[in-house]
């Protein structure tokens, strides 16, 4: 099933009003979240969220009801033009810190599914030096504590 997120759009960005996710139907009224948002933010994937149908049977989101621990990090990649040999380099160097995401060629884009069991300070580090060496730009989609605390120290 998808869950549909409305979107507030500033600045031409995001580039749509509505993001839809795959999820998995709890049978509750709740959903558990089974891909990496592109453009929402404050959710992740592994989320468990409210859900409530309209008159066409379109499930829209409501609150999170419990948090999974992962964090959401997307990057516009702007090391050779954002290619998708780039996208897929910068999806390698994750995966090897057991860091999941996938690529958008639309925006060259890579969203980072960073889960509670990864060494966040290494994958920060690498965050950090990929946008010292301006090969991309960064967002903290969904951060947790341990997140915040990682990159404290």
């Amino acid at each position: 099933m998808k869950v549909h997120f409305r979107l507030e759009i500033g600045d031409n960005w995001p580039p749509a009003s509505v993001e839809s996710l795959w999820a998995v139907d709890q049978g509750d009224g709740t959903a558990r979240l089974d891909n990496i948002p592109w453009f929402v933010r404050g959710i992740a994937c592994g989320d468990l969220v409210a859900t409530e149908p309209d008159e066409e049977g379109i499930r829209w989101a409501g609150d999170v009801v419990r948090r999974s621990d992962n964090c959401t990090i997307r990057l516009i990649v702007l090391r050779d033009g954002g290619s998708g040999a780039a996208r897929q380099s910068v999806l390698n160097a994750f995966h090897e810190l057991g860091v999941g995401g996938e690529g958008i060629e639309r925006f060259r884009m890579v969203a980072l599914d960073v889960p509670p069991a990864a060494d966040l300070a290494k994958v920060q580090r690498l965050l950090r030096h990929g946008v010292d060496k301006e090969w991309w730009h960064m967002e903290e989609g969904c951060i947790t504590a341990r997140w915040r605390t990682a990159s404290a120290g």
